[in-house]
């Protein structure tokens, strides 16, 4: 139950008894144990004429649930090195970071041609990181990789560089050829992390479409 409204969002109790295959009946039963353990809340909402629709989703507690990387102990980490090094030297320990993902994520990706196999496989290391990563494609056909879950949310809240470098890696593991953008972001109040991936146009291309 709480797997599912991690990963799809907020849902009603009709719509998570589709997805789990038992009774609305059996469903609300569970989410009434979970709000009084206080994993999960709900808002009602009245989308049209009748008895308004209650949405049920995660709360602070429901999504500390899911694996969190030590989150405490590295955050005490990250300000101990700040406290000690300064600035730089914390700016280098995320470099470094970065430089051995980087290297990981190359080795990794080798040999996959095209940008949806790229794509796939990326989304498969990261679910292997605890980010619960899966692919999808919007309406205009781009590929989007999206995370349903930050295993370093509490220390990358303690430290937003870490967020810029994983963007900087994904850029540099997917190839030249690709373009990256973070439309979705945890840190700023989103559900999950998502990224539109699309491929980027020639200069001719591109010089075509200026004349």
């Amino acid at each position: 139950m709480l797997y599912s409204l991690k990963v799809s969002g907020t849902q009603t109790a009709a719509s998570l008894a589709d997805r789990l295959g038992i009774t609305s009946v059996a469903v609300r039963q569970m989410l009434g144990r979970l709000h009084e353990d206080g994993l999960v809340d709900f808002e009602d909402s009245r989308e049209s004429v009748g008895r308004p629709k209650r949405f049920w989703h995660l709360t602070e507690s429901g999504n500390r649930q899911f694996p969190d990387n030590h989150a405490v102990l590295t955050t005490d980490i990250l300000a101990s090195v700040s406290a000690v090094f300064g600035k730089e030297g914390l700016d280098r320990l995320i470099s470094h970071r970065e430089a051995a993902t980087l290297n990981h994520y190359r080795n990794e990706l080798a040999g996959v041609n095209t940008i949806e196999k790229r794509v796939e496989r990326l989304a498969e290391i990261r679910s292997a990181e605890g980010y619960m990563a899966e692919t999808a494609r919007d309406g205009d056909g781009a590929f989007v990789l999206i995370e349903n879950h930050c295993p370093i949310c509490v220390a990358a809240k303690a430290c937003q560089n870490l967020c810029r470098s994983e963007l900087d890696v994904f850029q540099a593991a997917l190839g030249p050829d690709i373009e990256i953008k973070r439309f979705e972001h945890i840190l700023k109040g989103a559900r999950r992390c998502a990224y539109r991936i699309t491929e980027k146009k020639s200069d001719d291309s591109q010089l075509v479409m200026r004349l």
